[in-house]
């Protein structure tokens, strides 16, 4: 079957180089809370929430662009790794592939709906900041799991 909609499987590796870094740097600068001065810039924004200040809808504003350096990093990494054409690409992989998506959609919604129900406030903010990332994360673990069961059994058939 032909997917189209996959990037070529050289991508997987530019996925991993991206994906592996941002995600531990996301891991630590949200455990330190590190915001290096340097990247402190003045960026173009949509919307403008300042706390003591006027709400703009275009605008000016001074922020620190690390935690947006890293997302974009980790949103990339993560979509290259999860659609990028295996090898050996066909049917029963792509199989794999749909079952993983739903699954890890499921999964993250599951997950979803308990925070509904028993985060509040900022912590629920911070959970709604990582469901961004949790679905593609979802999907690598499972397809990737999935994949290695299958190859451990036909390791064992032949």
């Amino acid at each position: 079957m032909q997917s189209n909609y996959l990037f070529p499987n050289t991508y997987k590796t530019i996925g991993w180089i991206l994906l592996i870094p941002a995600l531990l740097g996301g891991l630590t600068i949200t455990i330190v809370e590190y915001e290096p001065s340097i990247l402190d810039l003045h960026w173009p924004a949509v919307f403008i929430d300042e706390l003591f200040g006027q709400n703009k809808l275009f605008g000016i504003t001074k922020n620190n662009m690390l935690n947006e350096i890293v997302g974009v990093l980790l949103i990339i990494g993560l979509m290259l790794v999860c659609f990028s054409k295996e090898k050996n690409e066909d049917e029963f992989i792509s199989q794999i592939r749909l079952e993983s998506l739903v699954w890890a959609t499921y999964f993250n919604y599951g997950i979803l709906l308990l925070a509904i129900m028993f985060v509040f406030d900022f912590s629920f903010l911070r959970v709604m900041i990582y469901s961004m990332f949790t679905i593609p994360l979802f999907f690598i673990v499972r397809f990737y799991w999935k994949l290695s069961k299958i190859k451990k059994s036909l390791g064992h058939e032949e």
